[in-house]
């Protein structure tokens, strides 16, 4: 596996891993442009892919997917590890990242990797065309979770 900034077009096959992570097209493309696009490979083959918003001081991790068939061997552990070296370097004090109510795997595995919740962000995704649900909840709110650098 390697991890490394990617600084080339998004392609369709990266978009498609980030909508798996946000089903927001529009929303992907206002935020991955501009941002620091890290993607992690296994023998040529895209794996996963993360997007770092730079902010005044805090950061945001505004993206992280990997593929279904990869989920589960620590990727997305080593890829917000190499996210947190990354804004440190640029100068950030904080890194956020925020996920849905009802994305439950995701809020256990930022707390594993040192995140605590911060605020949440109410009916934050009530204005998606389609509604979200995941492990029977209805995704409404937006957890915002943050760590120190």
């Amino acid at each position: 596996m390697n991890i490394e900034v990617y600084d080339k077009e998004i392609t369709s096959e990266l978009m498609d891993l980030l909508l798996s992570a946000d089903p927001d097209k529009k929303a992907v493309l206002s935020y991955t442009s501009g941002s620091v696009v890290l993607v992690c490979t296994d023998n040529d083959i895209f794996v996963g892919i993360a997007v770092l918003l730079e902010k005044p001081e805090v950061f945001e991790l505004k993206n992280i997917a990997v593929l279904q068939e990869y989920r589960g061997k620590g990727i997305a552990k080593s890829m917000i590890a190499k996210v947190k070296q990354l804004a440190k370097e640029l100068g950030a004090t904080i890194l956020e990242v925020g996920t849905g109510n009802s994305s439950l795997s995701q809020l256990a595995l930022y707390q594993k990797c040192g995140f605590r919740m911060h605020s949440i962000e109410r009916d934050f995704f009530g204005s998606y065309a389609e509604p979200i649900v995941e492990n029977g909840i209805r995704c409404i709110d937006m957890v915002r979770l943050r760590v120190e650098l």
